[in-house]
């Protein structure tokens, strides 16, 4: 980490103990308050020089520096909501455990947060009364959250995989970020842009990749491929996709709560609620972009939006590498300074489909998300573990394309998206 970095993480540690310490003193005066202050700026600052100069390359921070701040985000919001809500310590604890439950996505965790922040908020009212500190009790019950879900699940949720390394180093990432705060329908325009290049609009009669041969494999062998479904992935823009999602209960009221802040704003990953909104139709394009000099494709940007107003459902650049005598697809989806990539395995079906899974013992199969430096171009990658997904295109029994796209969260399944897919009319 330069010095720079790190300076500038000791002043964000400072600032949000002396936030922290003041919430919790508050109570007791200006005077105590300030002291609070100061003691939680120290505290704060000591934890993260402590933490950074214990850390490996390769590593992130310590987990228990990590407790300890989030311990000390929550006590601000904590003295917020008591502030404007007069709620007692048992609603505080509950809030707070609720939202630390769901930032740690796991089904198990959602479900044990509130657990644990109402239990903690009740230790409170016993042990101080109705009028207990909602700061410290926010702070203590995310706190206490997250050393019961140490203790009970045991297996990381990300993994810095890489920091500060050249993008050769990670083949598996695709390095395309978004370089503003919408992705949107235009993401490949503005890139080629940037890159120079050709770029051509919805390019005719082309593939999410150029060839299956690019994927052969010991365990995949392009020539057992249907050709229908081989016609599929080299010439996407001859077909039509038809979106039936099949959301599991469970998962709705999350995904409604991203989908309306995160989803919508940033222009990427809006997928359909249910199958009326399907009815609006998609558009299906590739937008590509031809690096001067050659007429090789060097980015393929498949984009699906609604037909009626052109609103991006998902905006993913499609790639194709070779490693170790493997081919594999990485679908990389841009987001602001960052990208979220998914590598996939090809595998056979046995009926000539294809199967990409993010699922396998092999190393580089799974989910990236990266930080991508706008100056030297350096990544800074983390594993994202537990989230899978699988892709299986095939040709039913009477001779119709179709596609199952299935996403799973820690084993649990989520989301399936059932595609009838058409071939277009030869003068569309």
């Amino acid at each position: 980490m330069t010095n720079g970095k790190r300076a500038g993480g000791l002043a964000f540690a400072a600032l949000t103990g002396a936030l922290a310490g003041a919430a919790i003193a508050s109570r007791r005066g200006a005077r105590a308050a300030t002291l609070g202050g100061v003691a939680g700026a120290a505290a704060l600052a000591a934890t993260e020089a402590v933490a950074r100069a214990r850390q490996r390359p390769g590593e992130i921070p310590a987990w228990w520096s990590r407790v300890v701040m989030s311990g000390a985000l929550a006590a601000p919001a904590g003295w917020l909501g008591g502030r404007l809500t007069k709620a007692g310590p048992v609603t505080v604890g509950l809030a707070a455990g609720s939202a630390a439950g769901a930032l740690g996505l796991r089904p198990q965790k959602v479900a044990l947060g509130p657990v644990v922040g109402a239990a903690v908020g009740a230790a409170w009212r016993l042990a101080a009364g109705p009028e207990a500190p909602p700061a410290a009790v926010a702070a203590s019950a995310v706190v206490g959250f997250r050393a019961l879900s140490a203790v009970l699940f045991r297996d990381p949720q990300v993994g810095l995989l890489a920091e500060g390394v050249a993008a050769e180093e990670l083949p598996f990432v695709v390095p395309l970020e978004a370089r503003t705060g919408y992705v949107g329908t235009e993401y490949v325009r503005e890139l080629a842009e940037v890159l120079g290049g050709t770029y051509q609009a919805d390019a005719p009669d082309v593939g999410i990749v150029a060839s299956l041969d690019d994927l052969t494999g010991p365990q995949f062998d392009p020539a057992g491929v249907d050709p229908l479904v081989r016609e599929f992935y080299e010439h996407t823009t001859r077909f039509r996709l038809d979106i039936v999602p099949e959301w599991r209960l469970w998962v709705r009221p999350g995904y409604l709560l991203y989908r309306t802040l995160v989803a919508r704003r940033l222009g990427q990953a809006n997928v359909p609620m249910n199958q009326r909104e399907t009815l609006r139709g998609v558009r299906s394009r590739i937008d590509t972009i031809t690096p001067e000099g050659t007429d090789l494709i060097g980015v393929r940007g498949w984009i699906r939006s609604f037909a009626d107003t052109d609103e991006p459902i998902y905006v993913g650049v499609y790639t194709t590498y070779r490693h170790d005598g493997r081919g594999y697809v990485s679908v990389g989806f841009p987001v602001p300074q960052g990208n979220f990539t998914a590598t996939l395995l090809p595998t056979p079906r046995p009926d000539g489909g294809l199967v990409l899974s993010s699922r396998s013992e092999l190393p580089h199969p799974g989910h990236y998300l990266t930080y991508i430096d706008p100056e030297t171009r350096e990544l800074t990658t983390l594993s994202v573990h537990g989230f899978a997904e699988q892709l299986d295109v095939y040709v039913d029994g009477s001779g119709e394309l179709r596609a199952e796209h299935a996403f799973s969260l820690y084993g649990f399944p989520f989301l399936v998206l059932h595609y009838t897919i058409h071939r277009k009319p030869a003068d569309a």
